[in-house]
């Protein structure tokens, strides 16, 4: 008989353009959808197993999401090109204009992506992985994945094995980011080391610009509710205290290894002027910056 999905699904104003197809597996359950939604159309979806949602086309300018409650002003995210949804995990939607779209649903069975996962990536971080949202906008890395199992579903052309490990490759692309190497940080529910290296490069390369926490979780591939809750248990600190440290840090650099004028630090490291880069200052090494910079040539 197959994988049978249970999901809870409350819509409003969205329809369907074709009819759906799909394919049932021993594990898994495929889905291809194309339809349409007004503007103000809404959505509610459960599921007591993982899914991942991956669309043909660009919604991020007409869906917005939230995992936190029905989508508000205050509660709202764009819906990105390809989203894994963990399980039991809920999602509202709300379209800001009218929009046709198509995409693919998996829902798959827990265990099996455990029994599929674990011998690369190990038990406890393939677990912590499986636990977390990801929502990834640029999908050039998994588009040709997305076809083939796309063609599988509605085709059936070949033997399960093939949709099945199609599956088992999108959500591993989805769930382990690129060149990310997880070890404890990741196993506890936080970021990995590559992460935070990403992160920091993203600082370093453009120090004037101020990140918010949607950029931030962007470039780790993560809800910007995740991603606050994971950066905080991998630092102790909010991302807005740790951008503000490490900018400072930088500008010790500059201030002792190029001519740098304090007056004109706030522009080029992202304070919004003197005043803010002095109190931010302080706040961080219990100093002004100029009494900072004396004792340090003094040494």
């Amino acid at each position: 008989m197959g994988f049978q999905h249970s999901m809870t699904c409350t819509t409003s104003g969205i329809q369907r353009t074709a009819p759906v197809q799909w394919r049932g597996y021993d594990a898994m359950c495929g889905v291809y959808w194309e339809a349409e939604g007004k503007a103000g159309a809404t959505g509610y979806y459960r599921s007591p197993d993982p899914r991942v949602m991956l669309f043909f086309n660009d919604v991020s300018g007409h869906i917005g999401m939230s995992d936190r409650g029905a989508v508000d002003d205050q509660r709202q995210e764009p819906l990105l090109r390809a989203v894994f949804v963990p399980a039991g995990a809920p999602m509202w939607t709300r379209f800001r204009a009218e929009h046709r779209f198509s995409h693919l649903d998996l829902h798959l069975k827990q265990s099996w992506l455990m029994e599929r996962l674990s011998p690369a990536l190990g038990a406890t971080v393939a677990a912590s992985l499986l636990m977390q949202p990801r929502h990834l906008q640029e999908v050039a890395d998994i588009a040709a994945i997305g076809e083939a199992l796309k063609h599988e579903v509605c085709a059936a052309p070949r033997h399960p094995m093939v949709a099945e490990s199609l599956a088992v490759a999108l959500v591993a692309a989805l769930v382990d980011p690129p060149h990310a190497q997880p070890q404890q940080d990741a196993s506890q529910g936080g970021l990995t080391p590559a992460q935070m290296t990403r992160l920091a490069r993203l600082v370093d390369d453009d120090p004037g610009r101020r990140l918010l926490n949607a950029d931030l979780a962007d470039a780790v591939g993560f809800s910007s509710s995740w991603f606050a809750h994971a950066f905080k248990k991998t630092t102790g600190k909010s991302p807005l205290q740790w951008q503000q440290e490490r900018r400072i840090d930088l500008v010790k650099r500059a201030l002792l290894a190029e001519n740098v004028v304090i007056a004109d630090v706030s522009g080029q490291f992202g304070f919004a002027d003197q005043a803010h880069f002095t109190r931010v200052f302080r706040q961080i090494t219990g100093t002004t910056p100029a009494a900072w910079l004396r004792e340090s040539r003094s040494r």
